[in-house]
């Protein structure tokens, strides 16, 4: 017997911001980096490996993150775009707290296609240094 395929469709629409930081770029990416500390990959893979608590997770991730956010992964763009010619600076981030993601998680785990979130911190044409992020709400809304 075949296996039908089952499939749903959830358009959403989501809102950009976009936030003139009034610094230049790498002293507003310093800043952000300094307030979005790496998360320890490490530690969490330790913490699965021997089936730690999710109350130690927990602790682990408030003493880890004092303003809410861990930073999971980074990538300044602007060498690869300045092959094609493109000089303006531009950082990408995936940002954000796996355990408020779990909140989330057990109710809908595909809201992991937005947990963590995506940042990015780039030049625009009149050389204003923006951060860019799509509204949490709206992501999650789909």
């Amino acid at each position: 017997m075949a296996h039908r395929l089952e499939f749903g469709v959830f358009p959403h629409q989501v809102t950009r911001l976009v936030f003139d930081t009034g610094q230049p770029y790498e002293e507003f990416r310093a800043r952000y980096e300094d307030a979005v500390p790496e998360v320890d990959l490490k530690r969490l893979a330790e913490f699965t490996e021997r089936g730690a608590s999710w109350r130690e997770v927990v602790a682990d991730a408030d003493a880890s993150a004092r303003l809410g956010f861990l930073m999971y992964w980074r990538t300044d763009m602007t060498p690869l775009m300045s092959l094609a010619g493109d000089s303006a600076p531009c950082t990408g981030y995936l940002m954000g707290n796996h355990t408020i993601a779990e909140r989330m998680y057990r109710h809908d785990p595909s809201v992991m296609l937005y947990a963590p979130l995506r940042t990015a911190i780039f030049v625009d044409a009149e050389s204003r240094t923006q951060f860019a992020i799509d509204e949490p709400g709206t992501v999650f809304a789909s």
